[in-house]
């Protein structure tokens, strides 16, 4: 990109205030009160406990799902989901080439082969399409992300996985709540993997979770988690493969009620995302994720945009670091996984980069030209929401109008 020297200097940037946005991590009473309720209960792990099947039940409920089961992390969710479906390798697991390193860093974790596929230009989630052309006969399973909160197509990617005898993984790391055409997103047939980091849209600093479409799945998945061992084991009965993904009954007390409060906050995102949308679709040079009409409750782990790809990187680079000097907590969007050291530091597909590159057309321009800003702007009260949309406005207008016209 090369600056106009004669262009016009920049309008001033009003500053958001720290105090204008709600912190994150939020917490009150609640979670001081779980604490006490963990250290009262005088058992701080799950077998002698009961705060981690008091969460997986009422998280279970919430996703509308049969089973949950709480794990460490959401990367260690989809490492234990691939072993529940046998994945290990030799295996090929198509996953988006715009995604956070733990969908594939998962699969190369089991000895699997992640293979990019692209994402959709508008939702950014996986589509079948897109799956289709990535298969070869070593494929035995499809992890789609859903890209921000907004699921996937779950009823044309659960056609292909059935016709191709695929298994079926969810990552739900940011739809915590999601419905997908009248459908929640634990309720589909298939394991759903879930982050609870500490920016996701409910924390304990880390932590993760399945949920599960039966009792025989979970039974499994709670062996595998807790190193093959039954419940009430005293005699070392290893009787699966697996490791520990325990959580500790603190974690489990703080999610619990850090899920009390998602349904309210999931609510106000949604209005305030929809604001946002209405206040920034016209601005020039600024594209915005789209929402598919089946998506009927979109959680919003974050708000995604990207530039017009003639500001370039650098122009994108500007607008993050201009959105962060102005008090809006931004970053650049993921790069497309095969562009990362960790990817090539594990089994990776024959298929060269500069080709995987060409196949994911989407995947390079958001990795490029996209960033988000963090979902906790969306809890925000409108009239800051309206401030923050004037100022991506204005420091996406300084970095378009920035560039030469050739």
């Amino acid at each position: 990109m090369t600056l106009d020297p004669t262009a016009a200097p920049p309008a001033p940037v009003r500053r958001i205030d720290a105090d204008d946005l709600p912190p994150w991590p939020q917490h009150d009473h609640t979670e001081r009160a779980a604490l006490d309720r963990v250290l009262a209960q005088g058992q701080w792990w799950r077998a002698a406990g009961t705060e981690n099947e008091d969460f997986e039940r009422e998280f279970a409920a919430y996703n509308g799902a049969p089973r949950a089961l709480a794990v460490t992390n959401g990367t260690a969710a989809l490492e234990l989901a691939l072993r529940l479906h046998g994945i290990g390798p030799g295996d090929e697991v198509v996953v988006p080439a715009f995604t956070f390193i733990s969908t594939s860093l998962a699969v190369q974790n089991v000895g699997a082969i992640p293979v990019p596929a692209d994402v959709d230009p508008e939702t950014y989630c996986l589509t079948p399409e897109a799956v289709r052309a990535a298969l070869t006969p070593a494929a035995r399973a499809v992890i789609p992300v859903h890209m921000a909160g907004h699921l996937a197509d779950m009823h044309g990617l659960g056609d292909l996985a059935a016709e191709h005898g695929l298994a079926l993984i969810q990552d739900a790391a940011h739809a915590q709540g999601g419905v997908w055409d009248g459908t929640p997103v634990g309720a589909f047939p298939t394991v759903a993997c879930y982050s609870f980091q500490n920016g996701k849209l409910m924390t304990a600093g880390e932590g993760g979770a399945l949920t599960l479409p039966d009792e025989k799945t979970y039974e499994q998945a709670y062996l595998m988690h807790t190193c093959g061992r039954p419940r009430g084991d005293t005699t070392y009965q290893h009787m699966t493969g697996g490791s520990n993904y325990r959580v500790s009954e603190f974690t489990a007390a703080i999610l619990r009620a850090q899920l009390a409060r998602l349904a309210a906050q999931t609510r106000i995102r949604e209005q305030r995302a929809a604001l946002l949308d209405a206040l920034l679709a016209d601005v020039p040079g600024l594209r915005l994720q789209a929402r598919d009409p089946r998506m009927d409750v979109n959680p919003h782990y974050m708000y995604l945009v990207a530039l017009d790809p003639s500001a370039g990187r650098a122009g994108r680079d500007a607008l993050v670091e201009g959105l962060k000097a102005a008090g809006v907590p931004a970053c650049v969007n993921f790069p497309p996984v095969y562009r990362t050291a960790s990817f090539q530091a594990g089994p990776v597909p024959t298929t060269p980069v500069p080709e995987l590159a060409e196949r994911c057309a989407v995947a390079e321009d958001l990795g490029a030209h996209g960033l988000w800003i963090h979902h906790r702007v969306l809890l925000a009260e409108p009239p800051v929401v309206e401030r923050v949309a004037t100022v991506v406005a204005a420091l996406a207008a300084r970095a378009t109008d920035a560039v030469v016209t050739r």
